[in-house]
């Protein structure tokens, strides 16, 4: 558990990703040269940007999606957040995120990345960085009730076909269509 470990981990699920299209291809590329470039970028501490790990959370038919109201990016959006030293793998932290945020223990994540993005973003370090975002798939078990932690000012479960007007519609009904061909 460590730095490392991390990086090995974002490098090795960077390079097994089934990407769709060359954009996506031009951003595992980009992804990996800066991995490349950064020993500890998968650590918040490195200014310039991090990876970040994040998770689409279907409820157990497929036909909802569980969204935080992020207070910081003041959208609806899906859960995730920083990588910690304490994790072994990013999959490892997009599913700790994931069960921190939703609440919900038992969670299940397919560890092939489903989709990654990068943003600029003024997060926890207080300063401009850039998040590289690894979206994993999570699947909630049946009957899952969501309980909001204090990272959220709202958590809901939303129908994939009535999302909210504030959330970020395009984003997450592509990563729906992306789960529903796995």
């Amino acid at each position: 558990m460590s730095a490392r470990s991390l990086h090995v981990s974002a490098r090795r699920v960077l390079e097994d990703w089934p990407v769709g299209d060359a954009r996506d291809d031009a951003l595992r590329h980009t992804m990996l040269a800066f991995l490349a470039a950064c020993p500890d970028g998968c650590l918040r501490s490195n200014e310039a940007g991090h990876i970040t790990a994040s998770s689409l959370v279907l409820d157990s038919s497929g036909q909802q999606v569980l969204l935080t109201l992020h207070p910081r990016v003041g959208r609806w959006i899906q859960l995730g957040g920083h990588c910690e030293p304490s994790d072994s793998t990013v999959v490892d932290a997009a599913l700790r995120e994931a069960r921190e945020e939703s609440g919900i223990d038992d969670l299940t994540i397919d560890p092939v990345l489903l989709s990654a993005d990068t943003h600029p973003i003024t997060c926890s370090l207080g300063k401009p960085t850039r998040h590289l975002d690894l979206r994993f798939l999570v699947r909630a078990p049946a009957g899952a009730t969501a309980v909001r932690s204090e990272e959220s000012t709202d958590l809901r479960w939303w129908p994939i076909d009535e999302l909210p007007k504030s959330a970020e519609v395009d984003t997450i009904t592509h990563l729906v269509g992306l789960a529903a061909a796995r």
